[in-house]
């Protein structure tokens, strides 16, 4: 191999042949890179390669041999004979497919590698057909709970990878995934409710002089907070005490919004410029906690319940 141009070149191999352990272990590398690069935690990176080799040694084939069939013993196995829970097995499900994501994209080159050395590429063996359905269709009627620390992570490291994903799938909606993916960092980081942080603007951040750091987000004055029966919006100021947070939104401003192509004032806006419907964001906050397999019971509020330390 040779990197002396940043890019990995697998060069023909000798009379041995290729090594699929070897390979697997750098594909793994580069995305764990990857990952970091997103933002993803050591953790969760320690989580997903660990999914991958599991089901590796199972199946006994390297994963650009894996069949849909193999997903189905593997996952089979984890739920009628390991006896796994639903949610713990459609977790172990989204790992596979993320790592599976990765390895078939095209921005790398891990399948042009894989053809030349193995005669075969990765494939994608995640599919609607097997992929563990929700357990309840209606989470509306869950006791609702709040995102453990570890669910919250997760779900901040998918939406944040979702713009991703739907750009290298050739789909419209990338930059109102980026959107919603600060918009939920946003309902945690300030602690707001979801009709406040729909009616965000740009002039409702500003300044606190016992926190500079923070810079033009140091406070957010919320002008639609929850009203009593026949009262106007009641309005309140919150600190800002999440970096993360003010990162992820000064992000946005700067490089997000002016993708609209025209001046907003919303901070959350529509593709039009409008006041973002609450069922968008709620939609797609359902569709990542399905994804990630979580239990029922979450909702855009939980982001605001207390979390146990």
């Amino acid at each position: 191999m040779d990197d002396s141009m940043g890019r990995l070149v697998y060069l023909p191999a000798g009379a041995s042949g290729p090594d699929p352990e070897a390979f697997l272990e750098d594909v793994l590398t580069g995305w764990r890179r990857a990952q970091l690069a997103q933002g993803t935690s050591t953790e969760t990176i320690r989580r997903r390669n660990t999914q991958v080799l599991r089901m590796t040694d199972f199946v006994g084939t390297a994963p650009w041999q894996w069949t849909p069939a193999d997903a189905d013993d593997f996952f089979g196995h984890l739920r009628g004979v390991l006896n796994r829970a639903h949610s713990t097995v459609r977790a172990y499900q989204t790992d596979v497919k993320l790592f599976l994501d990765y390895a078939t994209n095209p921005a790398y080159d891990w399948n042009e590698h894989c053809g030349r050395l193995f005669g075969t590429v990765f494939s994608q063996v995640i599919t609607e057909f097997n992929r563990a359905k929700h357990v309840q269709a209606d989470d509306s009627r869950a006791l609702k709970r709040p995102f453990t620390l570890e669910e919250l992570q997760q779900f901040f490291d998918l939406a944040d990878l979702e713009p991703e994903r739907i750009l290298h799938a050739g789909r419209k909606g990338a930059l109102s995934a980026w959107r919603d993916a600060v918009a939920f960092k946003t309902l945690y980081g300030w602690g707001l409710r979801r009709n406040e942080v729909r009616h965000l603007q740009l002039v409702d951040f500003s300044r606190n002089v016992r926190a500079p750091f923070f810079g033009e987000l140091g406070l957010v004055r919320i002008r639609h907070g929850k009203a009593m029966r026949n009262s106007p919006p009641k309005q309140r100021t919150v600190l800002t005490v999440f970096d993360w947070a003010a990162e992820a939104v000064a992000d946005w401003v700067e490089r997000g919004l002016p993708r609209y192509g025209q001046p907003v004032n919303d901070l959350f806006p529509t593709e039009k410029g409008g006041l973002m419907p609450v069922r968008n964001l709620w939609q797609r906050m359902r569709d990542l906690v399905d994804e990630l397999g979580f239990p029922p019971g979450l909702d855009l509020h939980s982001f605001r319940r207390f979390v146990p330390a």
